[in-house]
């Protein structure tokens, strides 16, 4: 009969380049998992979530096998325990303790906890789970990094807008899509919707991930790949129903008699307006 004792079966450390605020953001963070780590993670649901951290109904790649996992994390911010509550492995326990080292340092040490492991299959099992950690913080830390850039570097927005800006001629233009163009201190990028030239900002404004490498999908939508978030290119509005939506974009103009392209201002309207969220704050 299992005994229920948990084995220390390895330890995992590291040092990631992000502050411990960063870090603890992630921690806090159950929506990327399917999104950022999509292969391992096939899909979430949250069912609980407060200041002590949440509790989710993970399905796990690639069997899509169903965990019920919980994450509570130590007032202090310098420890969380992530508990396997129902399903395959329920018992195991994975302690992480952080440590902040510099002002964008942090160490990490993992320890992971399992119940009922055979002494000549602990080994083994360890080794999986430290090549599950590494890639899965590996991930991470491209995250924190470039969000903390993005915050640092967000321009302030300006009342005026830029110049119009020239692309080229239209068939230049076209073999070079999608383009991403920097107008007014912003990234946009030009792509094609159903053969009409559009600009869309290329930053989520939910923690501002990138967009720019986003597919545009058949119904003209771009999906960020950190949190699976997806906008409408042409009105910037989201399509998930959020009170999100794109930074406003300029318009991408041809004219009619030199077939060259430009980039123009564009005034949204009231209700697009309003419909803005505020950009880079956890949904």
């Amino acid at each position: 009969m299992a005994s229920g004792e948990r084995v220390r079966v390895a330890v995992y450390r590291r040092e990631v380049a992000a502050s411990l605020e960063r870090v603890l953001e992630n921690v806090r963070d159950w929506e990327h998992l399917p999104w950022l780590h999509r292969s391992s993670f096939a899909g979430i649901e949250r069912l609980d979530a407060g200041s002590w951290g949440w509790r989710a109904r993970v399905a796990m790649q690639p069997a899509g096998v169903e965990l019920i996992v919980e994450v509570r994390i130590d007032p202090d911010g310098s420890r969380y325990v992530t508990r396997t509550v129902e399903g395959p492995g329920a018992g195991t326990e994975i302690w992480t303790d952080l440590e902040l080292r510099a002002a964008s340092r942090t160490g990490i040490r993992v320890e992971f906890r399992v119940p009922d492991v055979a002494p000549q299959h602990a080994a083994d099992l360890g080794a999986a789970y430290v090549r599950l950690y590494t890639r899965l913080w590996d991930e991470d830390e491209s995250m924190m990094v470039e969000r903390q850039a993005r915050l640092a570097e967000r321009p302030r927005r300006s009342g005026a807008d830029p110049e119009p800006l020239d692309l080229g001629p239209l068939d230049s233009v076209r073999a070079r899509l999608p383009l991403r163009v920097a107008w007014g201190g912003r990234s946009y990028r030009v792509v094609d919707v159903d053969g009409e030239l559009r600009a869309h900002a290329t930053v989520c404004p939910h923690w501002l991930g990138p967009l720019d490498a986003a597919s545009v999908e058949a119904d003209g939508s771009v999906r960020c790949p950190w949190h699976g978030y997806r906008f409408d290119v042409r009105t910037g509005r989201s399509c998930d129903g959020r009170a999100l939506r794109l930074d406003r974009a300029p318009r991408v103009c041809v004219d009619p008699e030199t077939s060259r392209v430009r980039l123009d201002r564009a005034s949204p309207s009231p209700s697009e307006e309003r419909g803005r969220g505020p950009a880079g704050l956890p949904g």
